[in-house]
């Protein structure tokens, strides 16, 4: 698009889920800013994923209808039922369509593999996995209707290097990749049609990072995010590194090949070449 043309999301409707605080306010904000008719969703559970609290949410609607923007609360539980075609549901209801998807709600729980009871990693799965997965099975044939979607989904930094991550997060790190595969599968499924997918990796500074950084702020990814949900954006398959304003690209690498001939090699060979395995 040219320098002179505006992101807006004039008659579209944008579903942001997780969207009480941090991340997903920025992003419902943002984008609401920009004339899109907002469901803001959020359970408004505690971090430990428990409790209900629906002035959470509330506060942003509020925000948002204060500014001159539109939109709409959602409260459903994602560890529910059925609560991924509900959201999409109460988009439907109010607003008649759904342009737009961002998987923004997470959880984080800080556990050993040996400290992660089923009890964790089942709601470690029902949030990060399944009900992303629930929300573009429900959203997709509207979208396929109309002939034009986005989804954004939400993975870490954390999930894609060790040496980005701490002990502790297993659970966690695997709920993140989750999404890129998500991502990647539906790019792939939705490949020519007007429905483009794409994934966020944000840092800030939110309940979950929690440091006095206002350079972190979620404001600063937000534009991002904006971004992928937009008509502007015409590319699938990508991860979008985001943090304190700045932006990078990412998608997976691979080494160049290293040909050991036509018959079996030993596993010796492969261990000599083992540094020319591995990607730059």
């Amino acid at each position: 698009m040219s320098a002179q043309q505006s992101i807006r999301f004039d008659g579209q409707v944008v579903v942001v889920t997780g969207a009480g605080r941090g991340l997903g306010a920025a992003y419902a904000r943002l984008i609401a800013a920009r004339g899109g008719s907002l469901v803001v969703h959020d359970a408004g559970v505690a971090q430990d994923g428990t409790g209900f609290d629906p002035s959470v949410t509330d506060t942003v609607v509020a925000e948002i209808a204060a500014a001159g923007g539109t939109a709409t609360a959602c409260y459903e539980n994602l560890e529910d039922s059925g609560a991924g075609e509900r959201i999409i549901e109460c988009a439907i209801r109010h607003y008649g369509r759904v342009d737009a998807l961002v998987n923004n709600a997470g959880l984080v729980v800080f556990a050993s593999l040996a400290e992660t009871e089923r009890i964790v990693w089942d709601r470690m799965v029902a949030i990060g996995i399944r009900a992303p997965f629930d929300l573009a099975r429900a959203a997709i044939p509207r979208m396929r209707a109309q002939g034009y979607g986005r989804i954004v989904f939400t993975t870490s930094g954390r999930a894609m290097r060790v040496e980005d991550c701490v002990p502790g997060l297993t659970a966690y790190a695997a709920a993140k990749m989750a999404q890129v595969g998500l991502m990647v599968g539906l790019a792939a499924e939705l490949s020519g049609e007007n429905i483009h997918v794409n994934a966020v990796s944000p840092v800030a500074a939110t309940r979950v990072l929690r440091r006095n950084a206002p350079e972190l702020a979620p404001d600063l990814v937000a534009p991002g995010v904006a971004f992928l949900a937009s008509s502007a954006c015409v590319a699938s398959g990508a991860v979008l590194l985001a943090s304190g304003g700045r932006f990078r690209g990412a998608w997976w690498d691979r080494s160049d090949t290293v040909d050991l001939g036509p018959t079996p090699a030993s596993p010796e060979a492969v261990a000599t070449h083992w540094s020319r395995l591995r990607p730059p």
